[in-house]
């Protein structure tokens, strides 16, 4: 059972969707790079703040697909696993190709996530979120989004400073609204990403992922190389 454990993300990354219907730019793949950061206002505080910065590309690098910046204040009942989040973010949205031509979001959300215990060092996060979004030209938005995370060790039996592990996640976004504003809809179901990487880390608190993700929706995929940081201090 154990090797299992252990065999199936590996499984899991060499069998990665790779195939792109025409609706894509299939000669380019994407790529994502991020710092991730998350801090309580002090030792032992139920209060802390969680944030992170994108520079997400439609290509390796150069053409812009979305500059996310977000940050949000967490809150962390006493007594429960549970972890609340109210936060803002902004997003500059590029446009593919050789255009400059920006778009911009402004997107409130509220967020809970709780941590289930596998196994011994073990542990799967669920994190559900909600999304208030006031996009450029489009009506008021709102879209829901549950994600599922787990991190398995791979050199030790927890993972904490010089460790290797493999990062998973699977979430899917369904869309508030169908209609948008100016006679166009989008679809009930957004869009789903499939993740998974490589992490190391480096001290308490400071670890690096590298893996890829793989985007789906009704009309199109695209596989996003990811690159990210992740400081908690």
């Amino acid at each position: 059972m154990k090797k299992f454990i252990y065999t199936l993300p590996l499984l899991l990354l060499l069998n990665l969707p790779t195939n792109i219907n025409s609706q894509t730019d299939p000669d380019e793949m994407g790529a994502w790079y991020m710092y991730i950061l998350s801090t309580q206002f002090k030792k032992d505080s139920l209060w802390g703040f969680q944030g992170d910065i994108q520079h997400r590309n439609f290509n390796l690098i150069g053409d812009l697909q979305q500059l996310l910046i977000r940050g949000g204040f967490t809150y962390m009942p006493k007594e429960s696993p549970l972890k609340l989040t109210l936060g803002y973010a902004y997003i500059s949205i590029g446009t593919y190709g050789d255009s400059d031509e920006k778009t911009a979001e402004h997107r409130f959300y509220q967020e809970t996530s709780f941590p289930i215990k596998l196994a011994k060092g073990l542990f799967s996060t669920h994190r559900f979120r909600y999304e208030m979004r006031y996009i450029e030209d489009q009506d008021f938005r709102t879209r829901y989004r549950y994600a599922i995370f787990l991190n398995i060790p791979l050199n030790r039996p927890l993972i904490e400073p010089n460790t290797f592990y493999i990062s998973l996640y699977d979430e899917v976004f369904i869309n508030g609204q169908r209609r948008i504003g100016k006679g166009k809809t989008v679809t009930f179901f957004d869009h789903n990403r499939l993740y998974g990487a490589l992490g190391y880390v480096f001290r308490k608190g400071f670890k690096m992922q590298f893996g890829m993700m793989r985007l789906t929706s009704n009309k199109f995929g695209k596989n996003q190389l990811q690159l990210s940081l992740h400081h908690t201090f």
